[in-house]
């Protein structure tokens, strides 16, 4: 099988020749710049390190990276990426724990009083990154904290020129690649979770006490949403096999809000949209959110998500075999791999390659399953720990499949 064809049987419950895995196929199975640094060096391969998600300092995955570890995912994007700076014209910068890396041209922040970083956007500043900080924080208040005025406020539509090289990378991606296309387009923000970026208190208040403001809110990005999805659509035609959206429920030991609530408040909403992808699409739902989500499961299948991600099993809750016993013939696990805030960064590679291969041989039997961080790979976590994860991953699968 070719990549492509690999992660299709997964996704549709399949076995195939060998496990999937994803490294760099979507913003939440990425790596940082700095860790991908030490890790090209511990592999000898020389190249600049170019940062293409700037809010979270993401490196781009190279080909030979991919081919060491057996990637099979590439994420399509928009060339701004991250805070409307387009990926282009590259320049070198450092990070501040001295990796060379390379940065687009429009990448000019500011350092602030402290020896932090800020980005401005005008004279506003939008994000900031503290001294020695390794990713920035956004600081622009989105719609759910700025209790926007909803019959004036504008949501962001795809642009022609978005679109124009979302069409370009599609066709590129699928023609001269075999690799699966998860493409990244959720409605203008995050229904629960981004909505509050800047003042999440507030917004957690307002969801509480003003349900009408709420449901209108809601129906306007939904219809953003459809109006994006449809030109995207037009524009990369059948050529995306993964749409995947992030919103976060969940916390390291309970979901941040009620099920009820979450049924009642942001379910119906979330559920037009993906009925229109279903209905116009052949292209897999996933749903990125992190955290202790358990008890929303059921909730999620209903709402009509293929694909769990990134199946944070150190939460509450998230215990590998439960969810492949209850939820196995339901929804695709896409992560999953060990513990990635403690086994991988702190583990022995004997502890590293121990965990993954409990999680693969729990997770993958019967199709239904991509390999990936639990979220990205963070800096500081050692080159020969990620080279141990991958590589238990491509040795597990044979007893697993075969």
């Amino acid at each position: 099988m070719n990549s492509r064809e690999r992660v299709l049987c997964a996704v549709n419950h399949l076995p195939a020749d060998r496990l999937p895995i994803d490294l760099g196929g979507t913003r939440q199975s990425g790596i940082h710049a700095s860790a991908y640094s030490q890790l090209k060096r511990l592999l000898k391969i020389d190249s600049p390190t170019r940062v293409f998600d700037l809010y979270q300092m993401l490196a781009e995955v190279e080909r030979p990276v991919m081919e060491r570890f057996g990637a099979d995912v590439v994420g399509l994007y928009r060339s701004d990426v991250a805070f409307g700076i387009r990926n282009e014209n590259w320049r070198p910068w450092r990070l501040f724990d001295g990796t060379a890396v390379e940065t687009p041209a429009g990448f000019e922040p500011r350092e602030d009083r402290d020896g932090g970083l800020i980005i401005l956007r005008g004279e506003e500043p939008i994000a900031r990154m503290p001294r020695d900080g390794f990713y920035f924080d956004r600081l622009e208040k989105y719609p759910g904290a700025a209790h926007v005025e909803i019959a004036t406020f504008q949501l962001p539509r795809l642009t022609s020129e978005q679109l124009a090289h979302l069409r370009a990378q599609a066709k590129a991606l699928y023609e001269q690649t075999d690799f699966a296309i998860v493409a990244p387009l959720g409605p203008p923000y995050e229904l629960f979770y981004g909505l509050g970026t800047g003042n999440f208190e507030s917004w957690m208040i307002t969801l509480a006490t003003e349900p009408e403001y709420v449901h209108l809110l809601y129906e306007k990005l939904i219809d953003a949403w459809i109006e994006n999805l449809q030109l995207f659509v037009d524009a990369v035609e059948d050529r995306v096999q993964v749409l995947q959206f992030c919103d976060d429920f969940g916390m390291q030991t309970s979901l941040l809000l009620s099920v009820a609530m979450f049924r009642r408040l942001i379910m119906p909403h979330y559920q037009r949209g993906l009925a229109w992808i279903k209905q116009n699409t052949s292209m897999k739902i996933m749903l990125h959110s992190d955290g202790a989500i358990y008890p929303l499961i059921p909730s999620l299948i209903e709402m009509g998500i293929d694909i769990l991600n990134p199946v944070q099993t150190s939460a509450d809750g998230m215990d590998p075999v439960r969810l492949k016993q209850e939820y196995g013939s339901q929804l695709v696990f896409w992560g999953g791999s060990l513990d990635c805030q403690k086994t991988l960064p702190f583990g022995t590679v004997d502890e590293v390659a121990s965990e993954v291969r409990r999680h693969v041989e729990t997770l993958a039997p019967g199709g239904g399953y991509v390999f990936a961080p639990v979220h990205n790979i963070q800096a500081g976590v050692p080159p020969e720990n990620i080279v141990a994860m991958f590589d238990a991953a491509r040795a597990t699968v044979f007893s697993v499949n075969g």
